[in-house]
């Protein structure tokens, strides 16, 4: 059997890991909202419509923030539509999926959810079809406390309280040509520098992201970006990227070495901030916001994603299988690593659209990635270690020889706890792993927490909801180092207790 060492040294690490890369999205699409978190009537919803059982899914995900209202839906969105009475509301036409929007959820809903499910708001503005102006009144509307025209109209519309939201997107993938107002970087750039600037004029205390490449598969990919971060480096916070992961060619072995790729456009914006920060000659920094990524490829096309202007039809909902569970976990893997740069991401979506919960009218379905993210989440706090592994490689195809293990750590320097969280990528070879960490001890570990299976296909369903699902397996101590074996296509999380 292959083996593999893991060292780890408290004082090699990237900084403390954000929780905000935890995150989520939350779009008006399909059945993302309605017949998802939102179904009043349903004997599922509490009060508000708000369905229990996708609440209590989702707090053990412990999302520090959800993105809202898009994504593609919020270039044409008019914010406006979505306050106030809910049976005066207009019902509107929805540019980006083809569907028809009745607007009876909009922002002072998604706040409430928000406080039930014990997550943060972190809102979208329409810089493709809307005006700066407008987002400013929106700012107002969430987070000015009162004596304003908007900021009076929330409280009469239920909210006496601001909302308080800190984190804003500056419109969404405008460099696509499928957006509407799309325009060349140098227009968003002005759209979002002006947006910027009123919207923190308002409220100086919020972060603003602005919209990079919607992925490395476009033309102008990083040109963008540099044009639209050169232009608004003073005033913004982070910058955006999205990914999402396909595995068309049913190749298993390349799918599973997708982590190499995440980790390559990490380093992209990684040397596209430094880059801008040395030209600009500023002391400031600008972080990453990953905030749109997931496994995406089968619902895709006209077929999954126009909905024939109907109201919450069954749009891209994405059927998760084991190979797309350990995607994530290296999804996940590069966030840890990369603590440095990035400071947010967003898992997306959460609800029936490419998600993780799949909701019907009398319950729901965890599938595969839902349960790497929720062990991630719970136990990826700290410092992120910068591991050394020295292991197998095997043959991922046009990516030719890659690691055969994917780890990223963490450390609690309170009570010296240090958790692993490793993929192994190969199909064929189960490989024993040597934790190590300099300078400390290893005294115990907890039982480690597995996911695998023999079928990279395997899935979850209605009627076999167990078929990806955690397992237990062994973390042997000896001598101050720990010791677990990882099957084939398996993600192992190894709690370890250290002294020294």
């Amino acid at each position: 059997m292959p083996k593999a060492t893991i060292t780890l040294d408290p004082d090699r690490n990237a900084g403390k890991i954000d929780g905000r890369i935890f995150s989520g999205f939350l779009e008006h699409l399909g059945r993302a909202v309605y017949d998802g978190v939102y179904d009043p009537g349903n004997p599922l919803s509490d009060e508000h419509g708000f369905r229990r059982d996708v609440l209590e899914a989702m707090r053990p995900m412990r999302m520090p923030y959800v993105r809202y209202p898009g994504g593609n839906f919020v270039s044409n969105y008019d914010w406006k539509d979505g306050i106030g009475p809910s049976d005066r509301r207009p019902a509107r036409a929805d540019f980006a999926w083809q569907t028809t929007e009745p607007n009876t959820f909009g922002t002072d809903e998604f706040m409430d959810w928000c406080t039930a499910v014990g997550t943060s708001p972190m809102m979208a503005v329409n810089l493709g079809t809307g005006a700066a102006k407008s987002a400013a009144e929106l700012v107002e509307y969430c987070n000015h406390p009162s004596g304003t025209y908007w900021s009076d109209l929330r409280r009469s519309n239920g909210h006496a309280d601001p909302h308080d939201v800190k984190v804003w997107c500056l419109g969404n993938e405008m460099d696509g040509p499928w957006q509407a107002g799309h325009v060349p970087a140098a227009e968003y750039a002005l759209r979002a520098e002006q947006a910027g600037k009123l919207m923190k004029g308002v409220d100086p205390t919020i972060e603003t992201i602005i919209a990079g490449s919607s992925g490395n598969h476009m033309p102008e990919y990083m040109e963008w970006d540099r044009v639209a971060l050169e232009y608004t480096w003073d005033d913004v916070d982070y910058i955006s990227a999205h990914r999402y992961s396909r595995n068309e060619s049913d190749d298993t072995p390349w799918f599973l070495a997708e982590g190499v790729e995440i980790d390559r456009i990490i380093q992209d914006y990684r040397s596209l901030l430094g880059y801008v920060r040395a030209v600009k000659k500023s002391s400031k920094q600008v972080y990453l916001s990953f905030d749109e990524w997931n496994v995406w490829y089968r619902a895709r096309g006209s077929t999954h994603s126009k909905g024939a202007w109907e109201q919450a039809p069954h749009l891209i909902e994405e059927v998760y299988n084991l190979e797309d569970a350990l995607v994530v976990a290296q999804y996940l893997n590069s966030f840890i690593r990369n603590a440095d740069v990035v400071k947010m991401a967003c898992l997306a979506q959460i609800v029936n659209v490419i998600a993780p919960i799949i909701t019907r009218r009398d319950g729901l379905l965890f599938q595969s990635i839902y349960h790497p993210f929720v062990r991630y989440a719970e136990l990826a706090s700290g410092d992120s270690l910068t591991p050394v592994v020295d292991g197998p490689v095997y043959s991922a195809g046009d990516r030719g020889e890659v690691p055969s293990l994917d780890v990223s750590a963490s450390y609690d320097g309170v009570d010296g706890r240090t958790t692993v969280f490793a993929v192994n990528r190969d199909l064929a070879n189960s490989v024993t792993a040597t934790l190590r960490v300099i300078g400390r001890s290893v005294s115990e570990a907890d039982q480690g927490w597995l996911l695998t299976g023999d079928d990279p296909q395997a899935h979850n369903d209605w009627d076999a909801p167990d078929n990806v699902a955690p397992a237990t397996c062994d973390v042997a101590v000896e001598d101050g180092v720990a010791q677990v074996v990882m099957p084939p296509m398996s993600l192992v999380l190894a709690s370890l207790n250290t002294t020294g």
